[in-house]
């Protein structure tokens, strides 16, 4: 029997098991990395921004698109002031974490594409993580 991933929306809530949370996290993020990568690399590469400014508005529109996502689907929860707050200040230290790293890893290397890939997939995996962890144990538990 072919391993059915856990996609329907019906189920969705703080509730979810771990598994169908994580599954949903990571498609959502998956398709939010790509936007924030095609962001970063357009305006390196194409429009000459430093890295850092790349990355800072890369990061900015996929965490976004991530939050809009996940709160509605992979959390199922319902907006409110507090939740906002929380997420700001999550977002704030992970955009730290995220732009820091990579900027630092771009100046330890030779700035090319592979290599900015490379730096853009290291600070987007801890960023993640930290962001995962968050969000399910304290910011869709808020009320």
């Amino acid at each position: 029997m072919p391993v059915e991933l856990p996609f329907d929306d019906e189920e969705a809530s703080t509730d979810v098991d771990l598994k169908t949370q994580l599954v949903r996290f990571v498609a959502t993020g998956a398709g939010s990395a790509v936007l924030d990568l095609g962001l970063t690399l357009l305006l390196q590469y194409v429009f000459g921004a430093s890295s850092t400014v790349a990355k800072a508005f890369g990061f900015i529109l996929g965490t976004t698109v991530a939050y809009l996502i996940n709160r509605r689907w992979t959390f199922r929860a319902e907006p409110s002031i507090a939740r906002f707050i929380a997420v700001v200040l999550l977002y704030a230290v992970t955009f730290s974490v995220n732009v820091g790293l990579y900027s630092w890893l771009s100046h330890l290397w030779d700035e090319t594409f592979l290599f900015s890939a490379i730096a853009f997939v290291i600070a987007q995996g801890v960023a993640t993580v930290i962001n995962f962890v968050v969000q399910r144990a304290v910011i869709f538990k808020i009320r």
